[in-house]
């Protein structure tokens, strides 16, 4: 099925001769215990002799060992390809690699440490139990989908020690992937439009979320995103594949979730830890924001005014500092910007910050613009009392809204900027009249 995750076997083969003088069927052995053995573990199998792509055979084999999610390599013949292939995935992947050989073959003095499971062969060179070796190597690859420790003798041994980075968007294999990608899209766009009982269908139906291709995990994802069910993507990140689960991606949506389902301790611990590991960055530290954002209106409506004061201020150093980390991101900015402007007394960076998060904004204008970078417009827009330019700045933002919990997000920037107004006795009811328009685009309170 294209939505299990891949193992690509790194074997011999044909039949090849071993010490022992036994010609072995690889061909046979991948066909009676690697390939079925795979499939039990609810996982994809491909060996390179079986790739179907248009593209160089060796570049398609080398993004197969780079980039699939599980591997397993033979290492019963002292096979130069088998080796060199082996060393490529230990150096990108510090686990989910899968070692195998014949019992009493010969292991080189490097790979002697390592642990291979062992099954026997016949005098004839085939395998003596298939039914026991294809139980103990499907074991072997459901403890690898734990990830119940670190396979990789270069993780395990030189600390600091990362992978490099991987662009999957410029691989074949990726491209080869982009025509059930675009199914699969389809497919959740009509689900989102059903609600919560379409993508549940979706979800069901993929069964084990642990061994999903990672794109399709991540789309379902975002899809609940798009229909603010928090606590679903919470449930689904805990059934994701640990190694995924770990990515900054899906630990900031987690956060995000976690934060909107009133959990927003564990959101902080799990955002502050990102940024002492990758350091600040405008996505994460924008989170993070809302996050004090949040706290400074509960202790505002509860009118512990200290406590908001200080949520504030927090919230305004966080998404200053998530700016400063990339100033091509405008949404940390603006969200700066917006609650400098009604801090008591305001801050009087407030004007000088404005002027660069719009020239970040309108820079984004050069491709095409997105819901964010119009409701930046609009906001900065509304901070400065131009209610006929906001308005404009609205519709186009309305125009491209794509999911409704973005609207919210903006309306949630917008409604104490016109409370400050209104305290303050200034004029509000242009601004309301957007207010009222954005709301209408929100998501309805249940």
């Amino acid at each position: 099925m294209p939505h299990r995750a891949i193992c690509f076997v790194i074997m011999p083969f044909g039949k090849k001769p071993d010490a022992n003088g036994r010609d072995i069927d690889f061909d046979e052995l991948y066909r009676d215990v690697f390939a079925p053995s795979v499939e039990a573990a609810g996982l994809a199998v491909i060996r390179a002799d079986e790739e179907k792509g248009a593209g160089f055979i060796h570049r398609l084999m080398y993004e197969r060992i780079l980039l699939s999610e599980f591997a397993i390599a033979d290492l019963t013949l002292l096979n130069a390809n088998v080796y060199y292939e082996l060393g490529i995935r230990h150096a990108v992947r510090p686990s989910t690699t899968v070692l195998t050989m014949a019992l009493g073959s010969p292991m080189p003095f490097d790979v002697g440490p390592l642990r291979a499971l062992p099954y026997g062969l016949n005098d004839s060179g085939a395998c003596a139990d298939i039914p026991a070796a294809r139980a103990a190597l499907t074991q072997r690859l459901m403890d690898a989908r734990a990830h119940r420790g670190i396979d990789s003798p270069l993780f395990q041994l030189l600390e600091g020690y990362d992978a490099p980075p991987i662009d999957r968007t410029k691989t074949d294999v990726f491209r080869e992937q982009v025509a059930y990608s675009r199914q699969l899209k389809t497919r959740l766009a009509t689900a989102r439009a059903e609600g919560i009982t379409g993508l549940d269908q979706v979800r069901d139906e993929l069964g084990e979320i642990d061994a999903t291709e990672a794109g399709v995990a991540i789309d379902l994802l975002l899809s609940y995103r798009a229909i603010n069910e928090w606590q679903r993507m919470v449930d689904l990140i805990g059934r994701m594949d640990k190694a995924l689960a770990r990515t900054v991606l899906v630990r900031e949506q987690q956060a995000m979730a976690l934060n909107r389902i009133g959990r927003d301790k564990e959101a902080e611990e799990l955002l502050t830890s990102l940024i002492a590991e990758r350091g600040a960055s405008s996505e994460t530290c924008g989170l993070l924001g809302r996050i004090h954002k949040d706290r400074w209106r509960k202790a505002s409506a509860a009118g512990e005014m200290m406590i908001a004061r200080g949520h504030l201020r927090q919230a305004i150093a966080v998404y200053r500092q998530g700016f400063e980390s990339d100033w091509r991101d405008a949404y940390p900015g603006v969200n700066a910007v917006s609650l400098m402007s009604i801090a008591n007394p305001a801050d009087p960076g407030v004007r000088e910050l404005a002027a660069v998060v719009r020239y970040a904004a309108k820079r984004r204008f050069a491709a095409l613009p997105d819901y964010w970078d119009h409701a930046t417009l609009l906001e900065l827009a509304v901070i400065e009392g131009r209610f006929d330019v906001a308005a404009d700045h609205l519709a186009d933002a309305l125009a491209v809204l794509d999911e409704k919990w973005k609207a919210k997000t903006t309306l949630d920037n917008l409604i104490p900027i016109a409370e400050a107004r209104r305290m303050a006795g200034l004029e509000v009811a242009e601004l309301d009249a957007i207010i009222t328009e954005l709301g209408r685009h929100a998501p309805q309170p249940d």
